[in-house]
This record gives C-alpha cells, structure tokens and sequence, in this order.
C-alpha cells in the first residue's frame, strides 16, 4: 500500500508522478529543482541559490509526510557541471549532521528538467 504526499509548499509534479510516495515507513521524494512553489518562477541567480530553494522544496516534503532531514537514509544529487560540486555542497551539507548524513551519490548529467544545475532526490524513513 502506498500513500502519496503533496504539499502547496513545494512545485506541483508536471506528469505523471507525485512529489513523493510513502510506502510503509519509507518516503521516495522525486527529484526536485529550484522551482518556487510560490510563484512557480525557477530560482537561479546562482548555484548557491538554486541548490537552496532545491534543499527547501525536499524540506517540505519531509515536513508533509512528517518528517526531516534526519529521516533520510538516501540522496541522489544530478549536476550538470562537476565544477560547481563544492558549492553544491556546502548547501547540501548546512542541513545534515556529518555524523548522520544519509548516503549519498552525485553525478554529472549532460541536461536536467528546464536545464536547471542541480536535482536532487531522497529516500527517508520513519
């Protein structure tokens, strides 16, 4: 069985996928990208920005199903340049304990969803 989570506070899904899936106690949260939920404009005046609103998007989605960045066991974090790695993590790592981080991979990709920088995506459990 399966539960969807949605919340107002991150972007609408465009397809046919949802924000995330709840499955027992693990939460599978699509990739998010630097959309503004408010205004649905994209967010890149620079990496460091656009990585931001990104963590904020996952932030939300956690806080819909009740959880936090504690909760997740699992990244997986598309850049289309390797170039700004550093820069893409020192934003990420502002919202884990290094001793609790989650495991992690990160990989260059030739294009991304509105050829943004950065997607990331994450597997929490309760």
């Amino acid at each position: 069985m399966k539960t969807i989570i949605q919340t107002k506070d991150a972007p609408a899904p465009i397809g046919a996928y949802n924000q995330a899936v709840l499955s027992g106690n693990t939460l599978y949260i699509s990739g998010q990208i630097a959309i503004n939920p408010v205004n649905g404009e994209l967010e890149q005046k620079n990496i460091e920005e656009e990585t931001e609103q990104v963590m904020r998007n996952l932030k939300a989605i956690l806080g819909a199903a009740e959880m936090d960045f504690e909760n997740v066991v699992k990244s997986s974090i598309f850049i289309s340049d390797m170039n700004n790695f550093a820069r893409i993590n020192a934003v990420y790592s502002k919202y884990f304990n290094e001793a609790t981080a989650p495991a992690r991979e990160t990989v260059e990709v030739a294009n991304l969803p509105k050829f943004v920088n950065v997607e990331i995506s994450m597997i929490a459990v309760k």
